[in-house]
């Protein structure tokens, strides 16, 4: 059995089309630290067989449109050597923690990092959230000689490194004071961003997900990654990147949809929309007439013109069926995330071009 330099949390199809794959293209060029143990947090015994599938190697389908031309590949991925479960495998894994491990992975949702009545027990127990847990684990770490180790989350979390190092630091507040020193001063806490649509699962292991892919992680000294590959990119600005995910992908989705209600929802997926001449140029207008001249203002012109040439490659995806209905959902909460938050950002930047179809929605919501 190989030694596994990288160790991940969580068996989603999101990591097995993200940084999975990554991996595995870049091992057979020779540009990754090495394979990866997965590890099932949950410790959910239905998923024993997904864990199989990924050690197995498992197929990522990449379909959808990339400068407009359509994309169909098929991916073999072979990264994952090992499949474990903190339900069944836990000294392995604290062993691989120990000994093994350089770089840790996650992406356990939002649910993963709330914190639990559990996590203040004085030994691991499954039903702790993931850092009360990476505590434990890392704590075999420390007791092992405590050599340095990075902690690299993907979660959806704003700077989801700082957050899981405040939250496993939180519960480890009862162990031993030189552990807690050592989790503050010799991990390496990473922040990052990701963005792929990984539109559905294969069985048992593999996924369906767009040519798009990001992970954009925060420069910082000491910094280690895990491999080499085109979709990842180490940036001094990792706001200046979320900025452009928020109010170009998902203020576009939310403007949509505010526009989709008002005109009594024709059509169902996002692709339908954006493939209508009429709703794409409006869309475009949006972009470049009310979004783009915050960017401009803020210096940030030129990536930002970029980046909407990508978003309307990613919203046409023939392949990708993206409910409507669904981006629905918290629509008001959207709008205040999205819009609203745009609006504030774009006068603190000395933007004051009038921006009609951003306050039509916002006025949509304050009358209904």
């Amino acid at each position: 059995m190989s030694t596994t330099p990288i160790i991940q949390f969580g068996t989603s199809r999101f990591l097995q089309a993200h940084a999975d794959l990554f991996v595995s293209d870049a091992m057979a060029r020779g540009r990754a630290l090495g394979p990866v143990t997965v590890v099932q947090s949950s410790g959910d015994p239905r998923r024993a067989r997904r864990l199989a599938g990924l050690v197995a190697g498992y197929t990522v389908r990449v379909r959808g449109l990339e400068n407009g031309a359509v994309i169909e590949e098929d991916a073999h991925v072979t990264s994952v050597v090992r499949g474990l479960s903190t339900a069944t495998d836990l000294p392995e894994i604290e062993r691989i923690i120990a000994e093994e491990a350089e770089i840790i992975l996650s992406n356990t949702s939002d649910a993963g990092f709330a914190p639990r009545p559990t996590d203040r027990a004085q030994s691991f127990e499954q039903g702790m959230s993931y850092p009360a847990k990476l505590a434990h684990l890392l704590r075999a770490r420390f007791e092992a000689g405590g050599r340095r180790i990075q902690v690299m989350p993907t979660e959806l979390i704003e700077r989801n490194g700082a957050a899981l190092c405040a939250l496993t630091l939180d519960a480890a507040e009862a162990m031993d004071p030189n552990f807690c020193a050592w989790l503050r001063d010799e991990v390496t806490w990473v922040d990052s961003l990701v963005d792929r649509i990984v539109s559905e699962p294969l069985e048992p292991a593999g996924a369906v997900a767009e040519p798009y892919a990001l992970w954009a992680i925060q420069s910082r000294p000491g910094l280690r990654l895990p491999c080499t590959h085109p979709a990842i990119r180490v940036v001094q600005d990792l706001d200046a990147v979320a900025r452009l995910k928020l109010f170009f992908l998902n203020l576009g989705h939310t403007w949509l949809v505010s526009e989709w209600l008002r005109q009594g929802r024709p059509h169902r997926f996002v692709r339908e929309l954006v493939c209508d001449p009429a709703w794409a140029q409006r869309l475009e207008d949006l972009y470049g007439e009310e979004v783009l001249p915050a960017f401009i203002a803020a210096g940030e012109g030129e990536a930002a013109r970029h980046y909407v040439a990508v978003i309307l490659d990613r919203f046409a995806n023939p392949f990708l069926d993206h409910p409507l209905a669904d981006i629905a959902q918290n629509h008001v909460q959207k709008v205040e995330r999205r819009i609203v938050a745009f609006l504030d950002w774009a006068r603190s930047q000395g933007d004051t071009v009038a921006k009609p179809r951003l306050s039509a929605a916002l006025e949509a919501i304050t009358c209904a």
